[in-house]
């Protein structure tokens, strides 16, 4: 397998420096090459297997000619000791992926483990230590966090806008310690993007640290959230129906990893792309015209992204074809007040407790639903577990909602960051002082 640069198809890199390396140097994005075609009937076969055994079986059709088989097992498993159930709301119609089953209660534990799994294989042939930028919007810096926390040969430094990530999300990201180390910036999501960003290209940093991204700028990241739409695929294949998936998007890397495996020959009919007051995507579906802007602060926080990274992935994977792109996507967006409501709509129609934005994915795939005259299965997925928006949806839906232990014994510890202004150079040498 070798990865080509969306900003020079022709030249390519192994493996482990697209993982390693991140971005590439001309400012694209990995992408890989070729992409194996494996067929319905192979995803059919696999569907119906544990999600490590699907992970397994993927990475191998990947990565078999450079990773030996006993190496890409044990690192699968040991990336996934969860599941991703589908659950039905309304049965043979709508239900919803959980992908909060993870350690840190939230879908990106799936690519956050697998990356962290694969560096560590790829870490024990060499004594240099990597140093991992991840930029978040919430959910993000916790996954790897965790995912990473005590990797021998790995520091992570997290960057997050400062006031617009939940209590317990903030408390992920900042009393771990150890090899973990949170920066708070004065600005947007789309700021700490930027820095990271900057800092792949910056020659003198690069010159004296290994750096790595644990963002979905890293098609590693990507990789592996594909591992979860199979999953869900051979779960509700018995229904005999297309099968659409909505995804919450925000940098929508989650809606890429849905794309590539829908290129590699799953059955997917359809997908939704669902999102908040941050709707680049949905206007570029209506109009053509893909116009990136200064994000916006929502409740569903982690998907305030104004100029998402992966439209590039996205575009490329449908061949830079906007008919293409438009007859595989559609896209929908709600703003907070409509998302409230349907919070509250799911909940007393399903009784099912939904965050903001697994509320924007069922809204999303609602939509598209009620105007379609075939009959399809809907997935939407899940991406957070409700408790990590503890007082909005407690406020939303008038209940109490019981938080996991493992996110409730975070509450008491201390928060530790270093604050800095939504400026590359106070981070470059704040960073510095800390490697």
């Amino acid at each position: 397998m070798r990865f080509y640069s969306t900003n020079s198809p022709k030249a390519t890199v192994s493996t482990e420096q697209a993982l390693f390396q991140s971005m590439p140097a001309d400012k694209g994005l990995y992408m890989p090459t070729p992409l194996p075609y494996l067929g319905a009937d192979f995803f059919s076969t696999i569907a119906r297997q544990p999600l490590a055994d699907i992970g397994f079986a993927i990475s191998e059709a990947l990565f078999g000619e450079e990773i030996s088989k006993a190496d890409l097992e044990e690192l699968t498993h040991q990336a996934f000791p969860f599941e991703t159930p589908v659950i039905d709301l309304e049965q043979g119609s709508i239900s919803v992926l959980e992908l909060f089953h993870g350690p840190s209660l939230a879908f990106k534990d799936v690519g956050a483990r697998y990356m962290a799994a694969l560096m560590s294989y790829f870490s024990k042939q060499t004594d240099k230590e990597v140093n991992i930028l991840v930029a978040t919007s919430g959910d993000t810096g916790g996954a790897v966090a965790m995912g990473f926390h005590n990797v021998p040969g790995v520091r992570v430094s997290i960057l997050y806008p400062s006031g617009r990530v939940s209590d317990l999300q903030e408390k992920q990201l900042t009393t771990l310690g150890g090899n973990i180390q949170a920066f708070e910036v004065n600005g947007s999501f789309d700021d700490c993007q930027a820095i990271v960003k900057q800092a792949f290209i910056d020659a003198e940093l690069n010159a004296h640290l290994s750096l790595s991204s644990a963002n979905s700028i890293n098609i590693f990241r990507l990789i592996p959230q594909g591992f979860y739409y199979v999953s869900a695929y051979g779960q509700v294949q018995k229904y005999g129906k297309p099968v659409v998936f909505s995804t919450p998007s925000g940098n929508f890397g989650n809606l890429s990893a849905g794309a590539m495996v829908q290129k590699m020959g799953l059955p997917v009919a359809h997908f939704v792309a669902a999102t908040n007051l941050n709707h680049v995507v949905p206007s570029y579906l209506n109009t053509g015209d893909y116009v990136p802007k200064a994000s916006v602060a929502t409740i569903s926080n982690a998907m305030d992204v104004g100029s998402p990274s992966n439209f590039v992935r996205l575009a490329h994977l449908y061949d830079d074809q906007f008919d293409q792109f438009k007859a595989n996507v559609s896209g929908y967006f709600f703003d907070d007040e409509a998302t409230k409501a349907g919070m509250q709509q799911i909940y007393e129609q399903y009784r099912y407790i939904a965050c903001p934005h697994t509320a924007i994915g069922i809204m999303g795939l609602q939509t598209y639903l009620q105007d379609k005259q075939q009959g399809y299965m809907g997935v939407s997925l899940a991406t957070a577990h409700p408790s990590k928006f503890k007082p909005l949806v407690e406020e939303v839906l008038s209940l109490s909602i019981d938080v996991p232990e493992r996110l409730s014994v975070l509450s008491q510890r201390r928060k530790y960051s270093i604050q800095i202004p939504a400026d590359y150079e106070a981070f470059k040498e704040s960073f510095l002082h800390t490697v």
